[in-house]
């Protein structure tokens, strides 16, 4: 009698405009207890809000998903084309229930790659393909739960944190929470000045607005006011019982101010009322200033793994704003107008996915 034969596994590439494939790799990543940036919907707000084309490959055998690989096709003048997983996030990778998917997806990747002009890819997260070159050195990531009460959320800051979220609170700022073209206008306003003071080009503001729009249930604008101008601001994402600060900033005077602690604080209390239960920092440069502040918070940094793949004779990008070869450029940037950053960030931005 002959052996039954094995089924198959099969690759493609995910057609973002059949809704019943969005809908079932969205179930795939939500029982595979996955991140934001494995979500369709993740790279769609991406590519409406920043003309990186989305782009994915999907694992099946016997009609069952078993795979996912979210990309986002990233193409710059300045930092050449690469497939990234995923693109503006800290997350991503491949997605699998088997060794064999998982080495297949990756494969498709690679050839993915060679046909259409990229010179790279890069997982930011998952599991590292055999011959990629992987590090853990450069991002931590930074995590907690949520304490039970506001009294309780604030004895789990360090002693000194705590005295100056405290001297925050004593000024009594407004808080604002909400999804409309007010609030996005006053959270560009404190992201774009904070990044420009960072020395970093400002993402496009249709990005913020997208990704909004891609989350209308799980996304929302925080904003800490003094009277009628807005101090600090930060765009937020729920996923997985977490909240996730993810574009935050402030503008000079929020220091003095406290802005920024009061503005964590207040979404840690905000994130307690919606049923989160976690409080997701995200990433930080190693030995950053983010990186110091975070800890001086009491989060404790988790090394991040990401991983890189380039073809031939080519080198993976570099996007590391901390490389000495980036230090004039961005002495130069803190020192630009406003207005003229906020003109030029979005072009350069959109190649930084």
């Amino acid at each position: 009698m002959n052996a039954p034969l094995r089924a198959a596994t099969t690759i493609r590439a995910l057609d973002f405009n059949d809704a019943q494939d969005v809908r079932r790799i969205e179930g795939f990543v939500a029982d595979a207890g996955a991140s934001l940036f494995h979500r369709p919907a993740w790279l769609t707000g991406v590519a409406s809000g920043s003309r990186q084309r989305q782009f994915g490959l999907l694992a099946e055998r016997l009609g069952a998903v078993t795979g996912w690989l979210p990309l986002t096709e990233v193409r710059s003048r300045l930092f050449g084309k690469a497939l990234v997983s995923s693109g503006f996030g800290v997350g991503g990778g491949i997605l699998a229930t088997s060794e064999a998917a998982e080495r297949q997806l990756a494969e498709a990747a690679q050839a993915h790659a060679r046909n259409a002009g990229f010179a790279s890819i890069e997982l930011r997260g998952g599991t590292v393909p055999a011959g990629w070159v992987s590090w853990s050195d450069k991002h931590c990531g930074f995590a907690r739960m949520l304490a039970s009460d506001d009294e309780a959320e604030l004895l789990a800051i360090p002693r000194k944190a705590r005295a100056e979220v405290r001297k925050g609170l004593g000024f009594g700022h407004r808080v604002t929470v909400g999804r409309s073209a007010q609030d996005l206008a006053a959270h560009y306003a404190c992201y774009s000045a904070s990044v420009r003071n960072l020395g970093t080009p400002v993402f496009p503001k249709a990005l913020f607005r997208a990704m909004i729009d891609a989350f209308p249930d799980h996304s929302d604008i925080l904003t800490v006011w003094q009277d009628d101008r807005p101090l600090a601001s930060v765009l937020s994402f729920y996923h997985g019982g977490a909240v996730m600060p993810f574009w935050g900033g402030g503008v000079f005077a929020a220091r003095g101010a406290r802005a920024n602690e009061v503005m964590y604080f207040e979404l840690m209390r905000h994130a307690r009322a919606r049923g989160m239960i976690r409080f997701d920092f995200g990433r930080s440069k190693t030995g950053s200033g983010p990186f110091a502040f975070k800890k001086n918070w009491g989060f404790a940094p988790e090394p991040l793994t990401y991983c890189a793949w380039s073809a031939p004779g080519s080198r993976p990008r570099n996007i590391d704003p901390t490389d000495e070869g980036y230090s004039r450029k961005i002495a130069l940037w803190k020192k630009l107008p406003l207005p003229v950053a906020n003109t030029l960030g979005p072009w350069i931005a959109r190649g930084l996915a």
